[in-house]
């Protein structure tokens, strides 16, 4: 389909789209902060957000450490409920099970098969590693409700062990949204079978992530919310469709290149709540904005300077996108702390950069259209 036909299409804003609203919640990191556990915990479970992306084989390695948005969905008949994140990093869904004893297991709410009269067995285990730890269990096969979607005979995974992090967690389990390439054990992801049972009018859905704590944010599969963005949506083609991949040309500060020199990869993310890249490009766009690191490791700045910090310019296929400081800055126990992680060799737009921009996931024509967020 030419992208002229698919950008009027998105933009017609058919009645034939699904959406399911998202809750933010207190993050894992200031659960622990409050229980005086988050510097102990850091030294025991190094943070590591690109984790998930190294593969080894067919295994989808996932990262849900810093997680702050999560919606509901259903699984079984009658339909037992589940918070999870929508993530566009990783590939298969899975939540916490019966079977399962493991701390964060008993903190959440658990699968039980006995209970669903559509419920069947798969053949296989299930193992994905986490940055902080990995689950391991079952694959399984039920209905699985979505944003009033019904997806009859969706293969996903119930948990038998899970990392000690999920204990801290609100979200009970993941719906990964990238590529059934990635999937561990080659699973089609719950949207592709939405595409592919013909459950929505077309082969996209959206994001939208709301900013300071309010309420609002939401997933639209099928389709998008015109009311979420304003100005136009700009394509930008994939350049692996694995995960959400694009090409970055830099990243600049007051016209002057501070980061991606010459071109990188970058990957969209719902699951990773800051943007990570590399180590060194990290250091220097924390040092261009003024931020210091503190006793956690984290780069802090001071909240004072918020409104003199500048922009910061991420070119994507030879458009400019911009961040200002009120979004890449945050604001939590009457400190302030820097957007930018340096833990990867990969560059990873997540929430810091996706609550500036409505992303819209085309996987037909394996693009992303990135508004202007309102």
């Amino acid at each position: 389909m030419k992208l002229l036909v698919v950008l009027s299409a998105l933009l017609a804003f058919s009645e034939c789209f699904h959406k399911i609203s998202l809750i933010k919640g207190k993050t894992a990191r200031q659960d622990l902060q409050e229980k005086g556990l988050w510097e102990e915990y850091r030294k025991q479970y190094p943070y590591n957000p690109a984790a998930k992306f190294y593969q080894t084989g067919s295994e989808a390695m996932t990262n849900d450490a810093d997680l702050s948005y999560y919606g509901v969905i259903s699984i079984g008949t009658p339909p037992q409920s589940f918070s999870v994140v929508f993530d566009t990093g990783s590939s298969n869904l899975w939540v916490p099970s019966i079977y399962c004893s493991s701390p964060a297991c008993n903190n959440h709410r658990k699968f039980n098969p006995s209970q669903s009269s559509t419920f069947k067995w798969g053949s296989e285990t299930l193992s994905i590693q986490y940055g902080t730890g990995s689950m391991t269990g079952r694959l399984a096969i039920d209905n699985v409700e979505v944003g009033g979607i019904t997806v009859s005979n969706q293969v996903f995974g119930i948990s038998r062990t899970e990392a000690p992090f999920m204990t801290h967690m609100i979200s009970d389990g993941i719906l990964g949204l990238a590529f059934q390439s990635i999937a561990s054990d080659q699973v089609v992801p719950v949207f592709d079978n939405m595409v592919k049972d013909g459950l929505v009018s077309q082969s996209v859905f959206s994001v939208y992530l709301s900013r300071n704590s309010e309420q609002g944010s939401e997933v639209v599969f099928g389709g998008v919310d015109s009311s979420h963005y304003t100005g136009q949506i700009r394509w930008i083609p994939l350049t692996s469709a694995t995960y959400w991949q694009i090409k970055m040309d830099s990243v600049m500060i007051n016209g002057q290149t501070v980061a991606c020199a010459g071109g990188c990869q970058a990957i969209i993310d719902t699951g990773t709540s800051m943007i990570v890249g590399p180590t060194s490009d990290i250091q220097n766009i924390n040092s261009w904005i003024g931020a210091s690191t503190n006793q956690y490791g984290e780069a802090e700045v001071n909240c004072q300077n918020i409104q003199h910090m500048p922009e910061i310019t991420f070119t994507l296929n030879g458009q400019a996108f911009s961040v200002p400081a009120s979004a890449y800055v945050s604001n939590s126990y009457n400190s302030c702390h820097s957007g930018f992680s340096g833990d990867s060799n990969l560059w990873i737009l997540g929430d810091v950069f996706i609550r500036e921009f409505y992303v819209i996931f085309n996987s037909e024509t394996k693009t992303v259209g990135l508004a202007q967020s309102v």
